[in-house]
């Protein structure tokens, strides 16, 4: 496998980054892929391990030492093909996955493991750059029809996946560009737009028909200016319908002071963003420019509000996460090959940004209906000895207050939009999410499809990829009683 003393020989090697100071100036991507010598020794740190768990940590088990080793060989034909096998969109996962392959790599138990997703993110770059990167429609036509609602990884994959299998494939997006929030919900200098474009212009190469604007459910729900498809026009003239929307549905902060003018949701504030850089005339852009920026919520989402407002001019940024600071390493030990609790520094907080745990918001002040202050506690969390649960309770005098002119909540989202769910009657589980098994991904309503966020709740983009083409291929065989598409 590679190299069979590479993992002694060589340390890890990191993609190159443009300095922060620099990066800010820009909405550009700033990660440098590895170049050829680079990503082979790199593949040859991959040990022969013999029961490969980046495999299994990987949502979409890819086929991690066989890849590895193609690139230790220098065979990126090859590597690409393997790579595609199990991932449609390896620029996305190679962008954006916080890679849990790697924390799951034999050789993270006591050394530094293998930079899986840089080799991953080398091998799709040289796949466009060679021309590699093809439309692959399909040898037959099955003359069966199918609806994907929503453009975001789940439902791209599912889509391409069914096209490939020579149905003709019909996605549904309620935005005026297709890829969810792939295209809106994701900084450009995360993802470049033009990743999300190429891969478009290969499905529709494969058949596949896209309808932004076009909103499907109830038309009372709709915004206007959209084009509107109710749930029986998708049954009159679809033989399966696949609901693949996102969970857009954010946590609110139910406390004093909500209302207030300058305390926004993440979602609202990235999209103009992104929305801008598009092109877009966006009035009434939310702007940090000048303000002193409070981000609510430490994941994904509240590390790219960081980004984008000191790429917008922030005077200052802080981020607030409700749960206690994470340890600076995790007990391999007792973790190995599980993702790990510890502490994690994205690359928009390296930028410039004050981090805070524990602290739990408990009102906004401001005056003329515009917030100027927040008021927050420190918590303490303990574990109940009757319930084994985690409790928080508010350390007493830890009350303070901070200056706030833009209030960004980044507390995760609780559930897809109902409306949409409603307007189709599927039973939905108790958090709110279409309710349908891993197997089948049927929902209660006969031919209706469920899979990513809209079934599993709010996800990474890697378990949004799987869930679509699993889901194809249950479509697959509903629609023709076999499938030869993969899981």
């Amino acid at each position: 496998m590679g190299k069979i003393t590479g993992f002694i020989e060589f340390e890890r090697v990191h993609e190159v980054t443009e300095a922060p100071l620099t990066r800010v100036k820009h909405w550009k991507e700033f990660v440098q892929s590895l170049n050829d010598e680079q990503a082979k020794v790199q593949g040859a740190r991959c040990m022969d391990c013999g029961i490969p768990f980046c495999t299994t940590g990987c949502p979409v088990n890819n086929i991690i030492p066989d890849w590895n080793d193609l690139v230790y060989r220098q065979d990126w034909r090859t590597a690409l093909d393997v790579l595609h096998s199990t991932n449609n969109f390896p620029e996305f996962t190679g962008r954006v996955c916080p890679a849990p392959c790697e924390a799951a790599c034999t050789l993270n138990i006591n050394d530094d493991p293998v930079g899986i997703k840089s080799i991953e993110h080398a091998i799709i770059d040289h796949g466009w750059i060679n021309g590699w990167v093809q439309p692959l429609p399909p040898t037959r036509k099955t003359g069966k029809k199918v609806a994907v609602v929503g453009s975001g990884p789940s439902g791209l994959a599912c889509a391409q996946q069914l096209a490939r299998a020579g149905h003709a494939v019909s996605v549904f997006e309620k935005s005026d560009r297709i890829g969810g929030l792939l295209r809106y919900g994701i900084p450009d200098f995360k993802l470049a737009k033009s990743h999300i474009d190429r891969r478009l212009a290969q499905m529709e190469a494969e058949g596949v028909e896209f309808h932004p604007s076009t909103y499907v459910g109830d038309p009372a729900h709709a915004a206007d200016g959209l084009t509107v498809r109710t749930p029986d026009s998708l049954y009159e003239e679809f033989d399966a319908v696949v609901l693949a929307g996102g969970s857009e549905t954010p946590r609110d902060l139910p406390v004093p002071g909500r209302e207030l003018k300058g305390v926004h949701f993440a979602m609202d504030f990235l999209r103009q963003q992104n929305q801008a850089n598009a092109g877009a005339r966006v009035e009434d852009q939310i702007s940090a420019k000048g303000k002193h920026v409070v981000v609510i919520g430490g994941g994904d989402t509240g590390s790219d509000c960081v980004g984008t407002s000191i790429r917008q001019g922030a005077a200052s940024v802080i981020q607030f996460e409700l749960m206690p600071q994470p340890p600076a390493s995790e007990n391999k030990e007792l973790t190995w090959p599980y993702w790990p609790l510890k502490l994690r520094t994205s690359s928009s907080q390296e930028e410039g940004c004050e981090r805070d745990w524990a602290i739990s918001t408990v009102a906004l002040e401001g005056s003329d209906g515009q917030v100027q202050k927040l008021v927050a506690v420190r918590v303490d969390w303990s574990r109940d000895p009757a319930t084994g649960q985690m409790k928080m309770r508010e350390i007493k005098d830890s009350r303070f207050e901070m200056q706030a002119d833009l209030v960004l909540l980044a507390m995760g989202f609780v559930s897809p939009v109902k409306e949409v769910l409603n307007s189709f009657a599927v039973d939905t589980d108790a958090r709110g999410n279409a309710k349908a098994d891993t197997e089948r991904y049927a929902t209660s309503v006969p031919k209706v499809f469920a899979a990513g966020d809209m079934r599993r709740g709010q996800s990474l983009v890697v378990w949004a990829i799987r869930e679509g083409r699993q889901c194809a291929r249950a479509v697959d065989e509903f629609l023709m009683g076999s499938t030869t598409l993969p899981r």
